[in-house]
């Protein structure tokens, strides 16, 4: 006979499986089997299942389990004979079986070998003892069991599982496998957030990929969480941990653990500005307790060095922030880029400070609350470069005191509250003519006249200076004087330089011009015109390749080349950006081949490329096809990259799509609409609501510009999704019946019944299931007739749900379960999970609480894996209502208090209030008040 309580307390006779009675009769075998060959104390049988105050028919029952349990175990024991494998000894019971026949026992031989084995250097043998050891385990330790001894052996034991979760991730790293425990890691964080180590083994593993931004964003995680729910700092390890990746940064790790430092460096060519200077530290250190300024302004026209200034002081009192300094350029001024949304800039800053996309509240209010609660009690210097308006930054301008907003603006924001504002003039003639010593050498000292003229000549505008600077350096044949004659020429219009624009255009001219004259160069100038034609935010080789129609190594020199003539800026991992007036400069160029060839390769790419990435990563959707698509864009190994290629190119896919769906050729806008169609399953699942609305509606603009029903179609459907999710329950329901009398227009027997699934699902959520169930039957109806799988999986979902609403819980349940058989059969891992969450809600509802419960406990970690976060939260909340109806309280605490965690970085509302009903229902309070949401 073998005894198993890794999961529900089952036994084993002669290799099949036997029932071993009601739970109070299972808790009493699993003390006896927790010390096998020992006696077990009768007081200490009753103390164990019932506590320290068991009623009096309790020792009565103890004989009662004992002898259902010798039937169970001893079924050939004739009448009379006395018991072999459970005994009566001295006032208590013992079972005779071997320790190896029990699962607890045989767990602690395979941990004790995988230390040993570890210890003595066998890694690959470690390894395979924790794989044995863990899977030992069938679920919940002692599952659905009462009383005192089983809560204090499934601590234990549950313990010795992460211990040994633990300890598989650190073999895995130390043998040279780092990338599969950061996946085994992120399990264990997200399900035991309060735990350190785990946090700590994820940073060494992420470490040993290479990844140490990731790696301090989870130490940042860990000290958030650690001191938001337990007031305390991180431990030892965890801050040795941190260390270690500081290290491998350059970064000394002064000051709070893992404060950002994202200011651009110093310019090494900066002078002057010495009473702007002066001015500026004396505000951002002020004297005694005083705190900073809570808004600092730097304004003035283009090219007055701005910019340059803020850089320099931030660095000057940087040392007063120790908390870090977090930088944003907010694009105000860029041309033909979009600015950032104050939504955007909040969420580059909440990234900042360690927040990941999925934490960061779609809302910009509730955004700029979870900055505020980031930033109180802590000194920060945020760096906001190229504000185009007040309006902008208007969400950051409640941060608390302590905090300061250094802002450059070619807008006067003296209107801001609490705003101190610096307006920055040309450099004086002493200060221009000794940048531009700095920059040349001794000729501007040897033609003092001249350099005057020169400074003359260039408004004293810093930008110009700078450029007029690196003309000369690197012509070391010109002189002074012949370079202000060239810039006195009118036929070079460089006496508009008074604003900036038209001496940057000149100057790279010049520069273009060079490189058309040499050979080898051409590549690069055709290159500088093409980049031209593309507005987005920065470029990779793969991305300048499609729009050049050349093979990527070729692309690269070019770029490269570009690059050395500082017409084009190097970039974080590959990419490449344009100076805001190189940008502008370009997109006047000339194109030999014309505009349409380049942009419908390069959208072409993007569109494709988008495709198949959507097709990898979520395999169970079914992605538009509509408007075509020729081009053959790129291909993926596998899922994790493609989510990579995904998020580093989306700004430029979103940016790309804004632009072409603008331009007047057709067949550029509808390849605009493809990229957006391609990426909203992903914008949807990132919680970007503001770019799904606004492609949504540009989307919408093209296809009613060219009478596009399909365009239309699919528009209405992105819309509604992005106001689904915003709460805008009414406006969806307005677009999704446009989609649907669009889908029965064009005989689209899939987006008819994946319409019929949204309005579905939209009533649902406006609890509104009179009006929800004859759309979740059509769409079983529709989709059934068509073959599509998917379609009938979510209507067998909305059909159980809508049951469930209408308190019709049998049919629920049948619907419910057929559903999960389906999406089993499939692997859709995303709808399992949400059937077999709905199903244990459905059982808890019909009393069934262990059946719920057991159910509940399966959904989550499919929900885990499948990153579907809501599946998550209802998970938990349920899980918790089911151990409440179970008497378990400590086991319901335990998940509403993971909920209640998750809830808090969602931000979401609508989940708090879940959250506080089901602690209402158990009864959690502290100091005899509900716990604080």
């Amino acid at each position: 006979m073998t005894v198993r309580i890794l999961g529900p307390v089952v036994g084993h006779h002669s290799g099949a499986e036997i029932d071993l009675g009601s739970p109070r009769q299972r808790a009493v075998i699993a003390m006896l089997a927790s010390r096998p060959g020992q006696v077990i104390t009768m007081g200490q049988l009753l103390e164990g299942v019932w506590g320290e105050n068991p009623p009096a028919s309790a020792e009565q029952s103890v004989y009662t389990y004992v002898a259902g349990l010798r039937r169970i175990i001893e079924p050939d024991r004739r009448p009379r004979q006395p018991p072999t494998t459970l005994i009566r000894l001295a006032g208590g019971y013992q079972l005779r079986i071997e320790p190896r026949a029990i699962d607890s026992f045989v767990l602690a031989e395979h941990l004790d070998t995988a230390e040993r084995l570890r210890e003595s250097g066998d890694l690959d043998g470690a390894l395979h003892a924790f794989d044995r050891a863990l899977r030992l385990w069938r679920g919940p330790t002692l599952s659905g069991i009462p009383g005192p001894f089983a809560e204090h052996e499934r601590s234990r034991l549950d313990e010795l599982r992460l211990s040994a979760l633990e300890g598989h991730a650190e073999t895995l790293r130390l043998l040279g496998r780092p990338q599969e425990a950061v996946e085994e890691l992120r399990d264990l964080t997200r399900a035991h957030p309060l735990r350190e180590r785990p946090y700590e083994l994820l940073m060494l593993a992420l470490h040993g990929c290479g990844r140490e931004s990731e790696a301090i964003m989870a130490f940042e995680e860990a000290r958030a969480v650690l001191a938001d729910e337990l007031g305390v700092a991180p431990g030892e390890g965890l801050r040795a941990a941190h260390q270690l990746v500081l290290a491998a940064t350059g970064d000394d790790g002064a000051g709070v653990p893992g404060p950002p430092r994202q200011l651009p460096r110093d310019l090494i060519g900066f002078v002057g500005r010495a009473q702007d200077t002066m001015r500026l530290r004396t505000l951002l250190i002020p004297h005694g307790d005083e705190p900073p300024p809570p808004l600092v302004v730097i304004s003035g026209p283009a090219g007055v060095g701005k910019s340059a200034l803020a850089v320099r002081i931030a660095h000057m009192v940087k040392g007063q922030y120790p908390q870090g300094q977090l930088y944003v350029n907010l694009r105000g001024g860029t041309p033909n880029v979009p600015r950032l949304t104050p939504h955007e800039a909040l969420s580059r800053l909440l990234r900042g400070l360690g927040l990941r996309d999925e934490n960061i509240p779609v809302d910009a209010d509730e955004a700029a609350a979870v900055l505020r609660s980031r930033l109180h009690g802590n000194r920060l210097l945020i760096l906001l470069d190229d504000a185009a308006d007040l309006t902008q930054i208007r969400p950051l301008l409640s941060s608390p005191l302590g905090t300061t907003l250094l802002v450059t603006s070619r807008e006067s924001l003296s209107v801001g509250d609490d705003c101190v504002q610096l307006s920055l003039g040309p450099l004086s003639s002493a200060e221009a003519t000794a940048m531009l010593a700095k920059l040349v050498g001794g000729r501007i000292a040897a033609d003092h006249a001249e350099s005057v003229r020169l400074v003359q000549l260039c408004d004293g505008l810093p930008l110009a200076l700078r450029i007029a600077g690196a003309r000369l350096a690197d012509r070391p044949d010109w002189s002074v004087r012949g370079f202000a004659d060239r810039l006195s020429d009118e036929r070079r219009r460089l006496h508009e330089l008074e604003v900036g624009e038209l001496a940057v255009r000149s100057s790279l001219a010049a520069s273009l011009q060079a490189l058309r004259h040499g050979g080898r160069d051409a590549a690069a100038a055709r290159m500088l015109a093409l980049l031209g034609l593309l507005h987005v935010p920065d470029i990779t080789v793969e991305t300048a390749a499609a729009l050049s129609g050349t093979p990527e190594a070729a692309a690269e020199r070019a770029l490269e080349r570009l690059s050395d003539a500082h017409l084009l800026e190097r970039g974080a991992a590959g990419r490449y950006q344009l100076h805001d007036l190189v940008r502008l400069f370009a997109s006047e160029l000339p194109c030999p081949e014309g505009r349409l060839a380049p942009l419908t390769r390069v959208l072409g790419h993007f569109a494709a490329s988008a495709r198949a990435a959507m097709a990898i990563v979520d395999p169970h959707r079914v992605h538009a096809d509509h408007p075509a698509v020729t081009a053959a864009g790129r291909g993926f190994d596998d899922a994790e990259e493609a989510m990579a290629w995904l998020l580093g190119e989306e700004p430029s896919l979103v940016a790309a799509a804004v632009q072409a769906m603008a331009d007047p050729d057709e067949a550029i806008a509808k390849l605009g609409v493809a990229i957006g169609f391609a990426i909203m399953w992903h914008q949807q699942k990132a919680y970007r609501v503001a770019d799904m609305l606004r492609m949504g509606r540009q989307e919408l603009t093209v296809g009613e510009r060219y009478d596009d029903d399909g365009i239309r179609m699919h528009a209405h459907a992105q819309i509604s999704a992005g106001m689904h999710l915003e709460g805008s329950l009414s406006d969806a329901l307005t677009h999704l019946e446009q989609q649907l009398e669009l889908a029965r227009r064009l005989k689209d027997r899939f987006n008819e019944q994946r319409a019929h699934g949204n309005l579905a699902a939209t009533y649902t959520q406006w609890e509104k299931f009179e009006e929800a169930l004859p759309h979740a039957l059509a769409q079983r109806e529709i989709a059934c007739g068509i073959g599509s799988g998917v379609g009938e999986r979510y209507a067998q979902l909305m059909i159980g749900v809508i049951y469930q609403g209408l308190g019709r819980l049998l049919d629920a349940q049948a619907t419910l379960e057929k559903g999960r058989a389906m999406a089993q059969a499939v692997g859709d891992r995303m709808h399992e999970a949400n059937m077999r969450s709905r199903l244990g809600q459905v059982l808890l509802d019909r009393g069934e609480h262990e059946k719920g419960r057991a159910e509940l406990e399966r959904a989550l970690p499919i929900a885990r894996i499948s990153g579907t976060r809501v599946v998550q939260m209802h998970s938990l909340i349920q899980l918790a209502r089911a151990h409440r109806l179970l008497g378990q309280e400590a086991q319901a605490r335990a998940r509403i208090s993971e909920a209640l965690h998750q809830a808090r970085v969602m931000e979401s509302p609508y989940w708090l209030k879940q959250v506080s009903a089901e602690q209402e229902a158990i009864g959690m309070e502290r100091d005899g008040h509900p716990l604080a949401m």
